[in-house]
């Protein structure tokens, strides 16, 4: 997190005029500037900028904000990575809150990734251009797939030599560390010690961050052999995560969010073809199913996504359940079928850009009628087949989060497949309703987790904090059923609904901890079973219970007043169990538990480390590492007591 401090001294630092000029060409106008909004297309300026007041206004598409909303909605960047943009610009170190020694091992270690990410770019690129090689074999490939200078630049593409570890042995020269190396996956290593390129002998494609920094690679082999994959990317890392990329986004983002439309293809040579022709707003999924962090990247830029399929039938069978996962999140999915025999790559090569952009207006279909059409085809009169398309069918339907638009489809299905409207609404209903119970118990999930204490780590046991331990049974027997918190649903405009009981159970059972007195873990593990049966626990239950011993304890805890801490004194508080006393006392209770765990925790350690030996290093280090741990929770936890209000 990025202290309050630095914040303000970033925006104190950045000019909205200096940093707007870099993306939009203004003229002054009276006290303000003005010019053409970046984020719609306009030909009369209506995009002012106040640099007195530091702020931002199109009154064209009424978007509008400060410097960081600028840079947000410019980059496509969260809150955070607006500020730390703008810190790079203007020099700003950033000060992020209790970072940890691991935090920080973590962050240079991805940071030096990214930077052998970039020194392999270059020499990649210097080996296409200056080595013999790349001259003659890599830039042939290249020239065959009609690739001018141009487009090669601005990809920075490249070449790995065919030698078995030339770029590793020039890494090592330069400086980096082969275990780096390694874990970029640009080097692999064998258990002999020996090491060798993992690119060896292909075309290099550079995978670019939203941002544009090099990330991973894909490498194409340029010799004919049926036993090695043609394409080859670069393993999973830190910083590369090929579920998370669409190649070609940072070339794209501007162009897609102009167009408001995104074309998706399958591979790297289809996106440089088109952007060759002139179709910019291009990504690819790299040959791997398409994932719901990639919709989410498309989303982020526009709700239109065209699919450009090649003529292969299978692929796109194939390929249709993944689409559904588009439909889910709310986006208009279209497809297009290329001609017989092409595929993008090949098309845009032939054609202009103004002929593939007149063939994809002509031809993009609706996804669901192209679907059905695709399926009805493939069924034909087979009674079988045309049950299984109807499920299909209908499973892609419900996905859809919009009910006007699920009716129209609706509609336009039952004609196609002559079948009833109340067949298809009934199955969709049924898939819906599921749907939505899955989505209400993962929200709920969440909304516990909005509200959870700091996790005490997996190997503190066994401490005993019996005044605790009462503190938070009687919150149990006394408000167990009590709402303690409460979120709608955006989706189903449903209410979830936290009791205490649910909010105490979730907090020590997440956390492994167990009650040491015998009496108070009895109605705990008693309470735990009544709720997995769904059963609404009364307070009779505990008080009427067969042992006497919970029975007497009942009694006691639920007729026993709260004892005022000295803050409630203080603040003359009335103690009452309302739902606004309940949300800060029952937060604040288990927060004081688990305090109390960490002290007696850290207490027990540090006697454990007094009684080691100074030749016991290994037992010391261990200690040691665990009481830093437990330290800095027992301060964060500390700070977060001062929090509550009372």
């Amino acid at each position: 997190m990025i202290d309050q401090h630095t914040v303000d001294k970033i925006l104190a630092a950045a000019d909205i005029v200096e940093v707007v000029k870099e993306y939009v060409t203004l003229r002054k106008r009276g006290v303000n500037y003005l010019g053409l909004c970046p984020f719609h297309n306009e030909k009369t300026p209506s995009f002012t900028v106040s640099q007195a007041k530091g702020i931002f206004k199109c009154f064209g598409c009424g978007k509008g904000g400060n410097v960081v909303n600028f840079i947000m909605e410019h980059e496509r960047l969260n809150y955070v990575e607006a500020l730390k943009f703008l810190a790079k610009k203007y020099h700003i170190e950033i000060e992020e809150k209790e970072v940890t020694p691991e935090e920080i091992e973590k962050r240079n270690e991805r940071e030096s990734l990214m930077v052998i990410n970039s020194y392999a770019q270059r020499y990649f690129s210097d080996m296409l251009h200056k080595h013999s090689d790349g001259k003659t074999i890599a830039m042939a490939y290249f020239r065959e797939r009609g690739f001018k200078d141009h487009i090669i630049e601005r990809f920075q593409l490249g070449y790995c030599l065919d030698q078995r570890d030339a770029f590793t042995q020039s890494a090592l020269r330069d400086g980096f560390k082969l275990d780096y190396l390694v874990k970029t996956g640009l080097t692999i290593k064998r258990d002999d010690g020996s090491t060798f390129d993992r690119f060896a002998g292909r075309v290099m494609f550079p995978i670019h961050s939203i941002s544009g920094r090099v990330i991973g690679f894909g490498g194409r082999i340029l010799k004919t052999d049926k036993k090695t994959a043609k394409y080859l990317n670069s393993p999973e890392s830190e910083v590369y995560h090929k579920s998370e990329v669409l190649y070609g986004i940072f070339h794209a983002k501007k162009a897609i969010t102009q167009e408001n439309k995104c074309y998706l293809v399958e591979g790297y040579t289809d996106v440089i073809s088109l952007h060759q022709t002139g179709i910019e707003n291009v990504v690819a999924s790299s040959g791997t199913s398409l994932t719901q962090d990639q919709i989410k990247l498309i989303k982020r830029f526009t709700p239109n996504v065209t699919i450009l399929y090649d003529g292969d039938a299978a692929g796109i069978k194939a390929s249709l359940r993944g689409i559904d996962m588009i439909l889910e999140e709310g986006l208009n999915v279209k497809v297009v079928l290329m001609p017989e025999g092409e595929d993008p790559d090949s098309f845009a090569r032939s054609h202009n850009a103004s002929e593939v952009l007149e063939y994809i207006n002509q031809n993009e279909t609706d996804f669901i009628k192209f679907k059905t059409r695709l399926l009805l085809d493939d069924a034909k009169s087979d009674p079988i087949k045309r049950a299984n398309l109807i499920t299909d069918i209908v499973r892609s339907i419900s996905a859809i989060p919009d009910q006007v638009i699920r009716a129209v489809y609706i509609k336009e299905c039952a004609k196609l497949m002559d079948i009833g409207e109340d067949v298809l609404y009934s199955e969709v209903g049924k898939l819906r309703r599921s749907r939505m119970e899955q989505l209400l118990q993962r929200e709920r999930t969440e909304a516990v987790r909005e509200h959870e204490t700091p996790k005490i780590p997996a190997f503190v046991q066994g401490i005993s904090c019996e005044e605790q331990e009462k503190e938070i049974v009687r919150f149990l027997l006394n408000s167990g059923n009590q709402v303690l918190f409460s979120q709608e649903v955006e989706e189903t405009n449903e209410l979830i609904t936290i009791t205490a009981a649910q909010y105490i159970i979730d907090e020590i059972l997440n956390d492994d901890l167990e009650f040491q007195n015998l009496i108070y873990k009895k109605v705990f593990d008693e309470y735990v079973r009544l709720l997995e049966t769904n059963v609404e626990v009364d307070n009779r239950f505990f008080i009427n219970h067969t042992d006497p011993e919970i029975s007497q304890m009942a009694v006691d805890l639920l007729t026993e007043k709260y004892v005022l801490s000295r803050i409630w004194e203080k603040h003359k508080a009335e103690v009452t169990e309302s739902p606004d006393f309940l949300q800060t006392a029952i937060p604040k209770a288990i927060m004081v538990y688990k305090s109390k765990v960490l002290k007696l925790a850290i207490s027990k350690l540090t006697d454990e480390l007094s009684k080691l030996k100074p030749d016991q290093v290994e037992e010391t280090n261990q200690l040691l590492l665990r009481l830093r741990e437990l330290y800095a929770l027992m301060n964060k936890m500390s700070k977060d007591l001062d929090r509550v209000i009372l």
